[in-house]
């Protein structure tokens, strides 16, 4: 079965983009500018099985097109560049609202008290298969590529610490995170200035999802401000995003 599926993957990679999906990317995926040309071609390869594998939904009647579908895949296979890829196997249905969405939130405070209610979200990982998206927030944050947010990312990146045991980890990797997401806590509680977004603060999870929005929309900043941490996820990922350079961030044309 393996040998299959590699084989239709190596198949799907080397098959041309479907005519007008260059101008989509070029156009609606500011990261995708940012990258080099052999970084380019790997990434088309990535997209066209993700969209081959994976099933997209609109969520509460919001129709989903090929050109939404173009522009998430795009931005979660910048994760998968330079990696042996497994293409996001916990993930089995992305499914796509037009914009934030509800859903029931139950939280438990340090004494043992369960509260629940209604969360107003913008996206969500869930182990069970499916990743949720505001298309309102892709278009808001993936389309700013000098914003430290990017909710595809984000979401993606959880994906990704599921499936490795990132934070769940004991190794150096998992020691720098936790270090790191530690001195976020405590910049917060103090109120000191920080490239990383405060949220972060929240679990591990979330730092690592929140590290990996700013490693790849603020990695000047990051690489500034967290010298320890950049190094370790340019590591884990294997790119370096500081040195893709700003030359490309305006669509031609514009």
């Amino acid at each position: 079965m393996l040998f299959f599926t590699r084989r239709r993957r190596r198949r799907l990679r080397n098959e041309p983009l479907p005519q007008g999906w260059l101008q989509v990317l070029e156009q609606e995926v500011p990261l995708y500018r940012r990258l080099h040309g052999e970084d380019r071609d790997e990434l088309h390869g990535h997209v066209q099985v993700l969209l081959a594998e994976k099933a997209f939904e609109g969520g509460g009647g919001f129709a989903v097109t090929e050109r939404m579908r173009l522009i998430i895949a795009a931005q979660a296979c910048v994760l998968l560049l330079h990696r042996e890829p497994t293409y996001y196997p916990r993930v089995s249905s992305i499914i796509v609202y037009e914009e934030e969405y509800l859903a029931p939130l139950t939280e438990v405070d340090e004494c043992g008290v369960v509260t629940e209610g209604i969360d107003r979200r913008s996206g969500e990982f869930s182990p069970e298969g499916a990743l949720v998206l505001s298309w309102e927030d892709v278009v808001a944050e993936g389309l700013d590529v000098h914003s430290a947010y990017n909710v595809v990312l984000h979401e993606f990146a959880h994906e990704l610490d599921a499936e490795d045991g990132i934070t769940a980890g004991t190794g150096g990797f998992a020691e720098i995170l936790r270090r790191n997401y530690l001195q976020l806590k405590r910049s917060v509680r103090l109120g000191r200035p920080t490239a990383l977004d405060e949220y972060g603060a929240e679990n591990p999870a979330e730092f690592f999802a929140v590290a990996t929005e700013c490693f790849f929309q603020e990695p000047l900043s990051l690489r500034a401000g967290h010298t320890e941490l950049y190094r370790a996820l340019s590591e884990y990922y294997r790119q370096d995003p500081a040195q893709w350079g700003d030359s490309c961030t305006s669509p031609p044309g514009s």
